[in-house]
C-alpha cells in the first residue's frame, strides 16, 4: 500500500532539516510517495499568503505530513494544517538520551497536549487604545477526546496512569471543566489519574522529573511546560511532536526557524527524524520505528553531533550516520 506523505519544509532550518528526515524515511524502502509544498515566511513574500490553499489542502488529503518550521507566519502556518489533519492531541515527548549533557538525564516524559482550542482559539479584539481582549475556549467534547486518546495511550504503552497538569483553581469554569472531564473519562476507563497545577508542575518536575509520566494537559500550559522540559533534556533541537486526528497526522520538530544558523548546513536533525519516527508508529510501522529510534539514540550517544551538542559534524554528517546505522 503506497501512502502519501506531504513535506512541508517551512523557513529557516526546516529547509535543512526536514529534507534529512526524508532522506532516512527513504531509507527504509518503505512504499511512500513524498509530495512537497511551500509554506512559511519566504511564500508569503512571494504570493501574499503565509498557507498556499494547495498547501492546505495537501495535508489534508494525504496519509500524514512532515513539518518543518515557520517563523514570523507560524500561527498563521502551523494552527491552519492542524486543522486541515483534524487534530486534536499534540504528543510531545521530551527524553533525555545517553552522552547528551542534560540537565536531569533521568527525564523520561510525555506530554498530551489539547489541540484544538484554549487561548489559541484565535478569539481576540482590541476593544480601545487601552484594552485587549482574549477568549478562552473550553469544551467538553474537545476534553473528552483527548481524555479518551489519553486513556488509550497508556493503556497501550503499559504505563500506570497519566497526571493532569491544570490550574482549576482559578479559571475555575474552563480549567475546572477541563480536569472534571478528563476525570470521569478516565473513571470510566479504569485509568489512574493524579493531578498538579501547572505552576507547582513547573517546579516539581525541575526538582524530580521522575515522578511524572505521561502529562495530560490544555492547549497553552502543554507548549509551555513541554519547552519547559525541552530545557532538562538539552535544549528544543531534540524534542519531537505529533498532532494526531482520526484520520492523518502531521508531524514536526518542536524547535523554530533558528534564523542564527539557517543556511550553515549545522542544524541538527534528530527533532525532525525522531518526529518521522513517529510518523511511521502513526502509519503502523512499528519496528520501523523502532529502529529508527535507535539509531538517533545511538548517534546521539556515540557521535556525530552537530555544534548545539557540542560537536562539529554537520547536518548531513548526522543524518548519514542515522541511515548507516540503519
Amino acid at each position: 500500500m503506497t501512502h502519501e506523505i506531504a513535506v512541508i519544509p517551512g523557513d529557516g532550518i526546516g529547509q535543512e532539516v526536514t529534507p534529512a528526515a526524508v532522506d532516512v524515511l527513504e531509507s527504509l524502502e518503505i512504499d511512500f510517495e513524498f509530495t512537497e509544498a511551500d509554506a512559511g515566511d519566504a511564500v508569503k513574500e512571494e504570493t501574499g499568503e503565509a498557507l498556499p490553499q494547495e498547501t492546505y489542502d495537501l495535508a489534508a488529503s494525504a496519509d500524514a505530513t512532515l513539518f518543518g518550521a515557520a517563523g514570523e507566519t507560524a500561527a498563521d502556518v502551523i494552527l491552519p494544517l492542524r486543522t486541515a489533519v483534524d487534530s486534536f492531541v499534540n504528543i510531545r515527548p521530551a527524553k533525555a538520551y545517553p552522552g547528551i549533557d542534560a540537565v536531569r538525564p533521568e527525564t523520561d516524559l510525555v506530554f498530551l497536549r489539547e489541540n484544538t482550542e484554549g487561548v489559541y482559539s484565535g478569539i481576540e479584539d482590541r476593544l480601545t487604545q487601552d484594552v485587549s481582549t482574549l477568549t478562552r475556549v473550553v469544551t467538553e467534547s474537545a476534553s473528552e477526546r483527548l481524555a479518551e486518546f489519553a486513556c488509550d495511550y497508556v493503556e497501550d504503552g503499559d504505563h500506570d496512569g497519566f497526571t493532569i497538569a491544570h490550574k482549576a483553581n482559578v479559571m475555575r469554569e474552563t480549567d475546572g471543566l477541563f480536569r472534571d472531564t478528563v476525570n470521569s473519562v478516565a473513571d470510566e476507563n479504569g485509568v489512574e489519574t493524579d493531578e498538579v497545577l501547572m505552576d507547582a508542575f513547573a517546579t516539581r518536575v525541575c526538582l524530580d522529573p521522575e515522578q511524572f509520566d505521561v502529562v495530560v494537559c490544555p492547549n497553552l500550559a502543554g507548549d509551555v511546560l513541554s519547552d519547559l522540559a525541552a530545557g532538562l533534556v538539552g535544549g528544543l533541537g531534540l524534542l519531537p511532536s505529533a498532532n494526531v486526528g482520526p484520520e492523518r497526522g502531521l508531524f514536526e520538530p518542536v524547535h523554530g526557524t533558528a534564523p542564527d544558523i539557517a543556511g550553515e548546513g549545522v542544524a541538527n536533525p534528530a527533532a525532525t527524524i525522531v518526529s518521522a519516527a513517529m510518523l511511521l508508529e502513526y502509519l503502523g510501522y512499528d519496528e520501523e520505528s523502532d529502529r529508527v529510534h535507535e539509531a538517533v539514540e545511538d548517534t546521539l550517544e556515540n557521535g556525530p553531533r552537530t555544534p548545539d551538542l557540542g560537536g562539529n559534524a554537520s547536518t548531513e554528517d548526522v543524518t548519514d550516520a542515522i541511515i548507516e546505522r540503519l
